[in-house]
């Protein structure tokens, strides 16, 4: 599998980035994990919205979903000029009945609910859900190929369950939105110490960090989850692709 950060900005983007959204491929399988502001620009720079093969989404907050719509009329344009001709399936949980049927445009996008108890398969991967501490529902996602690994937190608290879902992954991508000794507990987010924590106890072998905050000194999130976590630590940025 390749990893591609697309956006990693918790609650709104920076200036010319975007916030969260991650291009997985694999066997020529592209799947778009998260869809926030402005992904579908940066996404551009790298492979057309066409192109896609399915959007899975964690969970239905703006800054992971707000480019849903402009995906949409992107492929509508595309049916239109004939460029696309298929149905991009979107997959999301259904535990916000509002939110999932926003995922369903025409022909075009399809809406797909994953059951969180069920192993999903799309294409090449396997995908396996948690549900997490968040101020609204959200899935964390296991995603498995080929005897390989990543999870993908979206937004939590630090709950030790996690940790047991992202047992011996090669990649856990894990929301730090705020710093250590701050409480994120009640905002539904995780410090940079909790998330090196929680990569300690899974045994992962690379943490990256995101979902970062607009405040601060960025490099601090590294070290403070250092403190907890000896393996690799990658704070994310746009752009930034890794085999897995």
């Amino acid at each position: 599998m390749d990893l591609t950060i697309i956006g990693h900005w918790g609650g709104f983007p920076k200036a010319g980035e975007a916030s969260s959204g991650y291009l997985l491929a694999h066997n020529g399988f592209y799947l778009l994990m998260d869809c926030g502001s402005a992904v579908l620009s940066k996404l551009q720079t790298i492979i057309s919205a066409e192109k896609l093969d399915g959007i899975i989404l964690s969970h239905y907050h703006a800054d992971h979903t707000a480019d849903i719509g402009v995906v949409q009329h992107a492929l509508y344009v595309g049916k239109f000029t004939g460029q696309y001709d298929k149905t991009l399936p979107i997959y999301g949980h259904g535990l916000d009945s509002e939110g999932f049927k926003q995922l369903t445009y025409k022909d075009v996008t399809a809406g797909i609910a994953y059951k969180p108890d069920e192993i999903l398969h799309i294409g090449p991967l396997s995908i396996s859900f948690l549900q997490t501490h968040h101020s609204a529902p959200c899935f964390a996602m296991r995603i498995e190929a080929d005897g390989k690994a990543i999870v993908y937190t979206g937004d939590t608290s630090y709950f030790k369950e996690l940790a047991d879902f992202s047992k011996g992954a090669d990649v856990l991508l894990c929301e730090s939105n705020f710093y250590k000794g701050m409480d994120g507990s009640a905002a539904g987010h995780m410090t940079s110490e909790q998330a090196g924590k929680t990569a300690r106890q899974a045994g992962v072998d690379k943490l990256i960090l995101t979902h970062l905050p607009h405040f601060g000194d960025l490099s601090r999130l590294k070290d403070e989850a250092a403190e907890q976590f000896a393996g690799e630590i990658i704070i994310a940025q746009e752009g930034l692709k890794m085999e897995i």
